[in-house]
Parts: C-alpha cells; sequence; structure tokens
C-alpha cells in the first residue's frame, strides 16, 4: 500500500516536520509512504523517505496515480487567516485524490479560522467525503459536528513523538528559559520591545540562560536575533536544529517556555516545563485553554513591561507544569491518532 502524505511540509517550519515525523512515527509498517514537499530532496535526507514535488502537477498526478490512500497530514491546513489560498490548495488535493479513488484520511487537523463563505464550501465538502477524519482540538471538532460530520479526537500527534538530546546547548548547571516567538501584524515594533524589555527583566530577576529557539527560521530568524543582541552572548543563545525530534529535545532541560508557536507549547509541556503562552491565533488560544497555560492574546499585551516580567517570574517561581501522570496521558491519548490508519 503506498500512501501520499499532504501536509506543510518542506516549508522549514519545526511544528509542521514535528507533525511529519509524528505521521511517519504512527505509519503502519505496511503502508509505504512517499510525502509531498516543497523541497523533496531535504525531506527525503531528513525523514529517510521518498518524497515528491509538492508544486508540480504533473510530479503530483503521478504520484497519486501510483498510490493507494491520501493523508491530510495535520496541522492548521484548512484555514484562511494565514492565506485563503490554503483551504484552495489543500481542499482541491483532496478532491483529486477523492476523484481518482484514494482512500482519504484526514489525520490530526486543526480546522479554522474559516472566515469566508467560499473557504468554508471547500472545507466542509472535503471532510464530508473523507473516509476516517481525525482532529486534534475540542473546536475543531465542533466545526465538523455543526456540519453533521463525525470525527474522532485526540491531543495533537507531536506530544507521542519521540524526542533525541541536542548536544550544542551547554548552560552549566543555571536555569534555561526557552523562547518561541514568531513575526505576526499585531507584534509590532512597540510590543516587541516592550518583550524584550521584560525578558531582560526576567533573566536579572531568575539569572537564567535564555533559550531563542526559531521553529521557522525564514520567519522567525530576524525577531530572534534582535532578542539575541539585546540580551547579549552571555545571557542567551539562538539554538537551531531541522530534526524535529532534537527541537523536542531542547526541552528536557528547559525550566520555563515562553511561546508564541504551537508546537512550541506542547513540546515544552510535553517535558515538563512550565509555559506562558502569546496567543495569535485561536489554536493557540484553544491550547491554553485545554492545558490552563498562563498568558495572554497577543492584542491583550500589557504595554508595560514591569507588568509583563513580574507575570513571567510569577509563573518561573510559582507556576505549576503538568504532572508526569497528565504528561503520560496526553501522550496515551495522542495514539488515538495511530488508530485511525490502522487497516487502511
Amino acid at each position: 500500500m503506498r500512501a501520499v502524505l499532504c501536509g506543510y511540509y518542506g516549508m522549514g517550519n519545526g511544528g509542521d516536520e514535528a507533525l511529519l515525523a509524528a505521521l511517519l512515527q504512527m505509519l503502519p509498517p505496511e503502508i509505504q509512504p512517499v510525502v509531498l514537499s516543497a523541497q523533496p530532496k531535504q525531506t527525503e535526507a531528513l525523514h529517510k523517505v521518498e518524497a515528491s514535488d509538492r508544486r508540480s502537477v504533473i510530479s503530483i498526478i503521478q504520484t497519486l496515480k501510483q498510490s493507494d490512500i491520501f493523508i491530510w497530514g495535520g496541522g492548521s491546513l484548512m484555514q484562511d487567516a494565514t492565506s485563503f489560498r490554503n483551504p484552495i490548495y489543500y481542499g482541491g488535493l483532496m478532491g483529486l485524490a477523492q476523484g481518482m479513488g484514494l482512500k482519504t484520511v484526514a489525520w490530526a487537523q486543526g480546522i479554522g479560522p474559516l472566515n469566508r463563505s467560499l473557504t468554508k464550501w471547500i472545507t466542509k465538502t472535503a471532510f464530508t467525503k473523507c473516509d476516517r477524519i481525525s482532529v486534534r482540538d475540542n473546536g475543531s471538532a465542533q466545526i465538523l459536528a455543526n456540519w453533521q460530520i463525525k470525527a474522532v479526537i485526540a491531543p495533537d500527534p507531536v506530544w507521542a513523538l519521540k524526542s533525541e538530546p541536542v548536544s550544542q546547548i551547554c548552560t552549566k548547571n543555571i536555569p534555561q528559559i526557552a523562547i518561541m516567538l514568531r513575526s505576526h501584524p499585531q507584534l509590532t515594533t512597540n510590543r516587541l520591545e516592550c518583550l524584550i524589555q521584560a525578558l531582560k527583566s526576567l533573566q536579572k530577576s531568575t539569572g537564567a540562560y535564555i533559550l531563542l529557539v526559531p521553529f521557522q527560521p525564514s520567519h522567525d530568524r530576524e525577531i530572534t536575533q534582535k532578542i539575541h543582541n539585546e540580551l547579549g552572548r552571555e545571557q542567551s543563545a539562538i539554538v537551531t536544529t531541522t530534526n524535529p525530534r532534537e527541537l523536542k529535545g531542547i526541552f528536557q532541560d528547559v525550566q520555563m517556555a515562553i511561546a508564541m508557536r504551537y508546537h512550541g507549547l506542547i513540546m515544552a509541556a510535553a517535558a515538563g516545563c512550565k509555559c506562558s503562552a502569546i496567543s495569535y491565533d485561536p489554536k493557540v488560544s484553544r491550547l491554553m485553554a485545554d492545558l490552563n497555560l498562563s498568558g495572554w492574546k497577543l492584542e491583550d499585551l500589557p504595554n508595560d513591561p514591569s507588568i509583563i516580567a513580574n507575570y513571567w517570574l510569577e509563573e518561573f517561581i510559582n507556576g505549576n507544569s503538568l504532572t508526569k501522570d497528565q504528561i503520560s496521558s496526553l501522550i496515551d491519548q495522542a495514539l488515538i491518532h495511530q488508530e485511525v490508519l490502522l487497516g487502511l
């Protein structure tokens, strides 16, 4: 059995590469995967799997013709907040696969926001015709329920991704705080400067070493470098890796994580870190509610650095991380996504 895996793969986004790694980890051994990727050679090298060019119509059609199953491989594919083209592209591929007679699986999906009638129609049509569906949060499940579409719900598969240690981190047994910010129109120059001043204060109060982790370097590098320059090389380091298992391994010795990145929060929480979120998207707000995480919506961020710094310091000293039992339960529940792949 050959399965085409479709997602935001080969785009240099650590969260989506982690989803692909988790999918490959859960895929039954009798299924041979081929990944649609923006950078097929890099995907093949990183994940040790066959890959095909997601931008080539001819390549996509040939790959589908040679395959039996089509799997939407997780994440916020069907949303029009970042681009209305996303549902058109992914919905079009799903429709093409269904029209060619492949079994179709929507796997570990996070649905929405959907602000346009066209993208809502495309999404509803695509999901209605899927053979199997799993979603990663209650909000996505509710959207499908409103359309009378049944789905399995389980936590994001990255909870269950196996991690690997990262050798480049050496902080001489002092506390570590990981920071994962990303560019966003609402992260204005003033808000970013406010966050940097708050981080300086937090670092001074805790003596912590700041790990700056760009999940998607093409989007996060400028912000990450600016923070690094402001904090100084003695107090901070930029930690990068293309290996999603190593990315998850970064958090093994981290005491606290401050993140906009959805999968950054999951990886940190799974490692037992205290977490504080800055939500730029409903998926992050959903995760905050599900895990009872501290933090703010980006538009509600205080404009006084001392308020932010004191809030973070209180979280660092008195905040709660997930218990081992909670983490174990979330990992077990995430493996429900694996059951969706059995017997295809």
